[in-house]
């Protein structure tokens, strides 16, 4: 995941006709590359701009920094046939509907082949629409549960156990809630499709045509709404982002929270003090082991480019191994390529591993290898191109998690779900 429109549509367009100038003065190419806002992309692009020699040059654009805001603004431009957007940085949920409405080109031939090499499964089936690769992958992500080890000796493995958990603590005094996103948007989709897969279920059939929910869903609602009545909730719990989630146990008030890795870099910088107790294990699950929803970035080239054959070439260096490891090491997001979660040599491979100077997977990542058991694990959101309206009203039906009833909200989620695939009732 990424941390309404923020402008009219005549800004929009007004910035479109502004943006489609597709080559330099020089006759160099210029690719407009559009991706939400990330600290170390600029240092990204500047490399691969270098390595190009003079193919091309990629021009940064940053989207805002809301995920609904970043797929209107794409969605938009796209709609109105904008050639000066070559790159495209996808939140893995929107790959299906912009490949549906025949907005982005597939990859085939010996960009397919590279994009596809060593890339894990679960990222690699975001995507992969009808068989057809239409993005390359550039970063995952799944949620693990965070945990001060001085107040939680051991990692609950399930929501009874992290409920009882919490319920000891609060009886001690201490710092009791569980940080879970439960506002109404994305993260309330991500938390209910986690909790769905445990219970062994999904929100539509694997061809995104049809709801499924039935007697999991029932489970998986009866498990959130114990929860959010429970000692573990905290009282903002409908209005918990991640951001909210991470600051509660950064602040002392929360003793574990589900979340995204970047929790860790910011406990580091945060309260370094804490970091030592800030432990980490596999979500919870209902009966055993949980299942994270899967999340992250593709790149996908745009149908209006008007530079397609260097808009692949430019894509597969910015999600280069090298540009991956780069970007996991500085911004914490995982990478897509497997054989980098065990890479041991530093960002400069030609020097010796300091966690300060040239760090590695290994002292900037200490969590890689229960991040890479997850994403192995990991079960992705309904891959259908109405994700979006699947979306809002799952949130709006789930929304606060306290007031959820597990049998009847089932029955609505179903009925909503349903006028959802058919873009009834729902505004996109």
């Amino acid at each position: 995941m990424h941390t309404s429109l923020a402008v009219g549509a005549t800004a929009i367009m007004a910035g479109t006709l502004l943006s489609a100038c597709g080559s330099s003065s020089s006759g160099t190419p210029t690719l407009n590359l559009y991706a939400y806002p990330e600290q170390n992309r600029p240092a990204i692009v500047q490399r691969c701009n270098q390595q190009a020699h003079g193919q091309y040059t990629i021009k940064l654009n940053i989207l805002p920094r809301t995920a609904d805001q970043q797929r209107e603004q794409l969605v938009r431009r796209l709609a109105a046939g904008d050639h000066g957007m070559d790159i495209l940085g996808l939140d893995v949920t929107w790959t299906a509907e912009l490949a549906k409405a025949g907005w982005i080109r597939e990859w085939t031939g010996a960009n397919k082949q590279q994009a596809q090499n060593d890339a894990l499964p679960a990222p690699l089936s975001t995507a992969t629409i009808d068989g057809k690769l239409y993005a390359a992958t550039n970063n995952t992500n799944v949620q693990l549960l965070w945990y001060r080890s001085d107040l939680v000796p051991k990692a609950p493995k399930t929501y009874n156990e992290m409920i009882a958990e919490a319920t000891r603590l609060k009886q001690a005094g201490k710092p009791h809630y569980v940080g879970v996103t439960g506002a109404q948007y994305e993260g309330l989709v991500v938390w209910f499709n986690s909790v769905l897969a445990a219970a062994g279920g999904s929100i539509l059939n694997k061809a995104g045509t049809k709801v499924e929910l039935g007697a999991p869903a029932v489970t998986a609602l009866e498990t959130m709404h114990k929860f959010a009545t429970s000692a573990a909730a905290d009282p903002s719990l409908s209005n918990t982002m991640e951001d909210q989630a991470r600051l509660a146990v950064e602040g002392g008030t929360a003793a574990m929270e589900i979340n995204w890795p970047y929790v860790y870099a910011s406990m580091a910088t945060d309260k370094p003090d804490m970091l030592k107790h800030f432990k980490w294990a596999a979500i919870p699950g209902i009966t055993g082991a949980g299942r994270a929803t899967i999340g992250g970035e593709n790149y996908a080239v745009s149908r209006y480019s008007d530079h397609p054959d260097q808009a692949f070439k430019a894509a597969l260096c910015l999600r280069s191994p090298a540009n991956q490891k780069f970007a996991a090491i500085k911004d914490g997001v995982p990478p897509t390529i497997e054989s980098l979660y065990h890479d041991n040599t530093g960002l400069d491979a030609s020097k010796p591993v300091d966690a300060k100077t040239n760090p590695s997977m290994a002292t900037a990542y200490p969590m890689r290898d229960t991040i890479l058991a997850e994403i192995k694990n990991a079960v992705a959101r309904p891959v259908t191109a109405t994700y979006q309206n699947v979306s809002t009203v799952t949130s709006a039906t789930l929304s606060p998690p306290a007031s959820i009833n597990p049998t009847p909200t089932e029955q609505t989620l179903r009925a909503q779900i349903a006028d959802a695939l058919q873009s009834k009732g729902v505004l996109p």
